[in-house]
């Protein structure tokens, strides 16, 4: 008698993503008359495709949304500022920088301060703080940077070149991140851009006021350098939200971040401070920048882990556009219809970007090992032909755990 052949052992299917996460694809429902058992009528799969796609429209314009909220608080940023430098003479970048790391040191540092166990201030501080300090640097240099610029360049410079933190960050995703692209981001993005472009016309038309240009190449060089390090903290910051948390990321940029802007406020700005006319509308409009700055790093985290790095630069574009209808009521700009256009030019751009999802390309011999080191592990047989899979990563993360991939 041939003894029966030790049954098989099955793998186990994975666990359902959270509902903000969309894994499959109308694509991978399958098609009608293929081998899944006719588990699916036709109505079925297209009642599942409808779904899909509402769920994708939901959060396309709830994507599109969040970033404006964060355009609104650059216009913040960048109004109290404006205010300060030119009706008060407070030239004080490095300053204004400090009270923000002073808020997220206050409010995030202690809060990783008084937890236990492994996510305590002290034991992140052992294993990771050297790449906190490398990134908390980098961020007080970015700010800087396009911040010093404005003396040297032209407002139309800054704001055209201020788009290169774009390829910086969809370079940095692609490599580090492993995100990967459709046809429709790209279009996105151009679109995006040619909006820009189209603002900083408008800006050269009307005669807006464009700085004092006395050293362009200086300046230019200065965004470039801002725009990259904005690029490089965008990307590490998305990393960082993903696999840590974003209390552990907001807690250690407001501990580097003052001590480092305070070391850079007493070499190179304590001058400039004793020079400030203080009253009670400077102390005012510094209380109004440093909630807007609180608020956009307290913020900018959550609008990343539901979009990307990339969908969060691409939105800050309309920053300026929403300064400038200000501007037109307080600081009496000419307008133009162009500025309407780019507005909108950059609107249908998100909404392009928006419209599908990123993928991250997965080798389930390599990648699922590396996001689960303490999951089951599962053997395949020898045979079985194993291939590169890609997950949609773009509307959430997933929080579930997987089985681990062996290959034999």
């Amino acid at each position: 008698m041939i003894p029966p052949e030790p049954p098989q052992q099955q793998l186990q299917p994975p666990p359902p993503a959270p509902p903000n996460h969309v894994v499959t694809t109308i694509e991978n429902l399958p098609a009608e008359g293929s081998g899944g058992g006719g588990s699916l009528s036709a109505s079925s799969r297209a009642g599942v495709r409808q779904r899909i796609r509402k769920v994708l429209n939901r959060e396309m314009l709830i994507s599109v949304a969040l970033g404006q909220v964060l355009s609104l608080l650059i216009c913040g940023i960048g109004l109290t500022s404006k205010y300060l430098s030119e009706d008060f003479h407070a030239n004080t970048p490095v300053f204004q920088s400090f009270l923000n790391y002073i808020l997220l040191f206050l409010v995030y540092t202690t809060t990783l301060a008084v937890r236990q166990g492994e996510e305590n201030l002290l034991a992140i501080l052992r294993r990771r703080w050297w790449k906190y300090m490398i990134l908390g640097l980098i961020d007080l240099e970015a700010n800087y940077l396009v911040v010093k610029a404005y003396q040297y360049t032209t407002l139309t410079s800054i704001q055209l070149l201020d788009c290169f933190v774009i390829p910086v960050v969809i370079l940095l995703s692609w490599f580090f991140l492993l995100i990967r692209y459709k046809a429709v981001h790209f279009l996105g993005i151009v679109v995006c851009i040619l909006g820009m472009g189209c603002m900083a016309g408008a800006d050269v038309l009307v005669g807006r006021h464009q700085g004092a240009g006395e050293n362009k190449l200086v300046g230019d060089l200065l965004v470039l350098g801002g725009a990259t390090l904005y690029g490089i903290s965008n990307v590490w910051e998305e990393y960082i939200i993903r696999t840590l948390s974003r209390v552990e990321f907001l807690g250690m940029i407001g501990l580097f971040g003052a001590f480092f802007s305070g070391i850079q406020l007493a070499i190179m700005e304590h001058k400039e401070l004793l020079k400030v006319p203080w009253d009670w509308q400077i102390g005012l409009l510094y209380v109004g920048f440093s909630a807007c700055m609180f608020g956009l790093y307290s913020f900018m985290p959550v609008v990343i882990k539901k979009t990307s790095a990339t969908s969060v630069n691409l939105s800050l574009l309309t920053a300026d556009l929403y300064s400038l209808f200000c501007g037109l009521f307080l600081f009496h700009y000419k307008f133009s219809g162009l500025y309407l256009l780019s507005f909108f030019t950059i609107l249908i751009g998100l909404v392009l970007y928006s419209s599908t999802s990123t993928y991250i390309a997965q080798d389930p011999r390599v990648y699922k090992q590396f996001r689960n080191p303490s999951g089951p592990v599962v053997d395949l047989p020898a045979t079985a032909q194993v291939e590169p899979s890609v997950t949609y990563t773009s509307l959430g993360q997933e929080t579930e755990e997987e089985p681990h991939v062996r290959v034999a």
